[in-house]
């Protein structure tokens, strides 16, 4: 008489282990990317939401929301004299910095991908503008082109250029040059190391091959080194249209947006509203008003980088 056994319980075991194992597979991507969007969350949308209520509610100097407004924030804002001169401002000094700091910074990037001595040296120094504060920046440029004992002066007077000192800044227009002077300056860097990753990237038989076809310098910059760098100019202007228009200490450290808001960007006129005049309310909807045009302009950017980049 044969004996029956049950059936053993570990190939369940094994199944059950296996199951969980995929189910946590599954979901560990999920977990990893969790703290990054919880943080996302707090700091970032949580304020875009605060901001959009504020655009569109009646706020007290206390900040306490009284109630829909009708636009009526929107309205003041752009009925307001200075906001026409303000919103010129913020697009003569995005698109100067980000258009000059891109094509000095590509330039460099050639020079910088080139094998000479001191290279290494060469390269840390470019980045020192970048690892340095902007207020410390800014503070050092105002020095520079202070009239009485601004060092460009004293350097001019010495070699003998002139005989004695001059204002550099003598018009609001002219302050604002030199604000755009800096931000050009301490965005170089930034746009050189991108481009000098990508640069980096590209093989050297592509430049054999155009060299043995009896491709010239300016043929090999713009068919080969142009389109293979176009993902690194990408990333680091459309970077640099946003790190630019919401670039608040140069401008405040060495105008603070005088005289008369001639100098003045969107950052730094709702901060004049919000906290200098009490109007929060009117100070979200510039806030707001930045941020959808920053929208439009990264993304029109992109969707035209990228589609042209496709014909490559």
């Amino acid at each position: 008489m044969s004996k029956t056994t049950a059936p053993s319980a570990v190939p369940a075991k094994k199944q059950n282990a296996h199951s969980g194992k995929k189910i946590f597979r599954k979901v560990e991507p999920y977990i990893w990317i969790a703290p990054s969007v919880i943080l996302m969350a707090v700091f970032i949308l949580m304020p875009i939401v605060t901001v959009f209520r504020m655009a569109l509610n009646k706020v007290t100097k206390t900040g306490a929301l009284k109630g829909f407004n009708n636009f009526e924030n929107f309205i003041n804002v752009v009925k307001a004299p200075a906001f026409s001169l303000v919103l010129k401002n913020t697009l003569v000094w995005t698109i100067a910095v980000v258009v000059l700091s891109t094509i000095l910074g590509f330039m460099l990037a050639l020079v910088l991908n080139n094998k000479f001595r001191g290279r290494k040296i060469a390269r840390a120094i470019v980045v020192f503008p970048w690892a340095t504060t902007l207020v410390i920046q800014a503070s050092v440029w105002n020095f520079i082109i202070n009239k009485d004992y601004g060092t460009l002066n004293t350097l001019l007077m010495r070699i003998g250029l002139i005989d004695s000192p001059v204002n550099w800044t003598p018009t609001p227009g002219a302050y604002f040059a030199w604000e755009i002077a800096c931000g050009i300056f301490v965005t170089i860097p930034f746009v050189t190391f991108c481009v000098l990753s990508g640069l980096q990237s590209i093989d050297a038989s592509y430049y054999e091959a155009a060299t043995v076809d009896g491709a010239n310098y300016w043929q090999k910059l713009f068919r080969i080194t142009l389109p293979l760098v176009r993902s690194s100019l990408t990333v680091s202007t459309v970077l640099n249209i946003i790190y630019v228009f919401n670039s608040f200490p140069i401008i405040w450290t060495m105008t603070k947006g005088d005289p008369a808001n001639h100098t003045d960007t969107l950052v730094t006129y709702l901060y004049k509203l919000g906290f200098y005049n009490g109007r929060q309310g009117e100070a979200a909807a510039v806030s707001v008003i930045g941020f959808l045009i920053l929208l439009v302009c990264a993304s029109v950017y992109m969707i035209y980088t990228l589609r042209k980049g496709d014909d490559y």
